[in-house]
């Protein structure tokens, strides 16, 4: 991961701009740097990834057709570098651009010149030949912000499915300010807007270039056809992220969908990968899944074992990384905070591969309860479209806050837009078995054992130990006496609390993000309009058919 950091307009000074550029320097601990332009800042915090050298520090600053690397001073960011003579284009980008070596021979085929390694040295060069029209050309997950010096332009961007994080606020001089994450904003800025994926802004106005959430017409492919592209296109998803100039690793839950991103990973790689795996010290159900899936493919597998004292212990410090108070995200998250605090301080893996959002595509325990396969295409365009502020982002901030970086291969842009149009008729659960499709697709393969490709899923935060679960509620509840607790929630309108572990995280949110609760939609909930699914709890475990699924 990296940070950036833009601020369209000099009402802020650098001082200003350091500060807010270094609450996130775990996203980029490696060099920083701060341009003064004309009429604005740019900063980036940098985390080596691609083209490791110093030639890949950004901001890119271009000019005639190739990139003119400034001066960082002996400090790195000790100071702010001055837009240098003949700059035509900066840019700042969080992203990884997959196939950007072709793009580049295609570019320096029209004379372009590059210096750099770095797969985002292409995006300023990308700009000058198409303009706006680059964005929907990306295969990639990315954030960025661009300045174009003749038109005095400002551009920023965001990946279709929002894998990479951007945030924005307009000061009270109605200068914008971009940022990877809502805590560089906080006090340059009165309200703070998650920044739309799929989106381009350009001087003031945003645009939609794709909304992976629509459909525009079902696939008619076969049942076979179905599972051969399934198999086909996460493939391929997996191998355009294992291209990394820094060491790679993988979180393992022994659940289906990290699992196959693994065994996929096993086949293609040419060494044992490195695999991790958490649970609680006393009910963790997954660890014994995950190692039997790790000796199957036969990968360098470490376990994590956390306590009551550890879950209770990194409550705070989860939320002020996160930006939220979402009951489901924030559950989930403190065992993949706990594991990626292990990865970065007893490994050099800078990678890290995950298996979130394929749920949102086939399907979880409560869309079982669908009435329709109509109700079910909805409920997964809507989920596509709100992930960006639940599962993706809880991998992103548990990921880079450890200075890692997440890469998501069911959010592979091919494979979601395959996956979205299949006819939800063929992916509401007929089977007797959620995500079949998934599951058959890689029946053949014997990527990993028959029995975890077949096996039903938990809940993630329930996986980790049903115990971490009942211990945040146990923590809650003797925070709070009924009557405290029904005064507490009074104090919200906008997605109140309805339980005291929702009122716990709500107020330790708002210690660090007061007043900016829109950041995020509402509570990641079953749907409630569907018979079977109006639930106090947003865990599958309070559902009839979760059965076998804890065991």
């Amino acid at each position: 991961m990296c940070s950036i950091l833009c601020c369209c307009g000099k009402d802020k000074d650098y001082g200003e701009i350091k500060a807010a550029l270094d609450k996130t320097d775990s996203r980029g601990p490696d060099a920083a740097r701060i341009i003064d332009i004309n009429n604005g800042w740019m900063g980036f915090n940098r985390l080596s990834i691609m083209g490791l050298n110093e030639k890949g520090m950004q901001p890119f600053v271009y000019g005639n057709k190739g990139t003119i690397l400034t001066d960082t001073g002996a400090g790195g960011d000790d100071r702010a570098v001055g837009l240098p003579d003949g700059a035509e284009i900066l840019l700042v980008c969080n992203g990884e651009i997959y196939g950007f070596r072709e793009t580049k021979k295609e570019l320096e085929g029209k004379g372009y010149a590059f210096v750099s390694d770095s797969d985002c040295e292409i995006l300023p060069a990308m700009y000058r030949e198409y303009g706006t029209d680059m964005f929907e050309k990306l295969d990639a997950e990315f954030a960025l912000c661009m300045y174009d010096v003749k038109e005095g332009s400002y551009i920023a961007a965001r990946d279709p499915i929002g894998i990479r994080p951007l945030y924005y606020g307009i000061n009270g001089a109605g200068t914008y300010i971009f940022a990877s994450e809502p805590k560089n904003l906080i006090g340059l800025t009165d309200r703070i807007f998650p920044f739309p994926p799929g989106y381009y802004f350009k001087d003031g106005s945003f645009t939609c270039y794709r909304d992976m959430s629509e459909v525009g017409s079902y696939s008619q492919d076969d049942m076979e056809k179905i599972c051969e592209n399934i198999h086909d296109l996460l493939t391929e998803g997996v191998k355009k992220r294992l291209d990394s100039d820094a060491p790679a690793g993988f979180l393992l839950s022994g659940g289906l969908d990290s699992s196959l991103v693994c065994g996929i990973a096993a086949r293609l790689a040419d060494k044992p990968i490195k695999t991790w795996a958490i649970g609680m010290d006393i009910d963790a159900i997954d660890l014994k899944y995950a190692r039997e899936v790790a000796d199957y493919i036969g990968s360098d597998h470490h376990e994590v074992i956390i306590s009551k004292k550890d879950v209770t212990g990194a409550l705070e410090e989860v939320i002020a990384a996160l930006g939220t108070y979402d009951i489901t995200t924030i559950r989930a998250s403190i065992g993949m905070y706990l594991v990626c605090k292990a990865i970065h301080e007893s490994s050099d893996v800078r990678v890290i591969l995950t298996g979130e959002i394929s749920d949102e595509i086939f399907g979880y325990k409560y869309t079982d309860f669908a009435p329709n396969a109509e109700e079910f295409q909805k409920e997964a365009e809507k989920r596509i479209h709100e992930i960006h502020m639940y599962d993706v982002l809880r991998a992103d901030r548990c990921i880079s806050v450890n200075s890692l970086e997440a890469r998501v291969p069911f959010g592979d842009l091919k494979f979601v837009d395959y996956c979205m149009s299949i006819d939800p008729e063929k992916k509401m659960n007929r089977y007797g078995k959620g995500k079949y499709l998934l599951r058959k697709a890689f029946e053949k393969d014997s990527l990993i054992p028959e029995s975890i490709l077949w096996r039903e899923k938990a809940a993630f935060s329930d996986a980790v130990g049903h115990s971490l679960k009942d211990d945040l509620a146990e923590m809650a509840e003797e925070r709070y006496t009924d009557e405290e607790f029904e005064a507490g929630i009074k104090k919200y309108t906008h997605a109140r609390p309805f339980t005291k572990e929702s009122l716990m995280y709500r107020e330790i949110f708002e210690k660090y993000y007061g007043g900016q609760s829109e950041m995020v939609r509402d509570f990641w909930m079953p749907n409630r309009n569907w018979e079977g699914c109006d639930v106090k709890d947003p865990s599958a475990r309070v559902l009839s058919n979760y059965g076998d699924s804890g065991k």
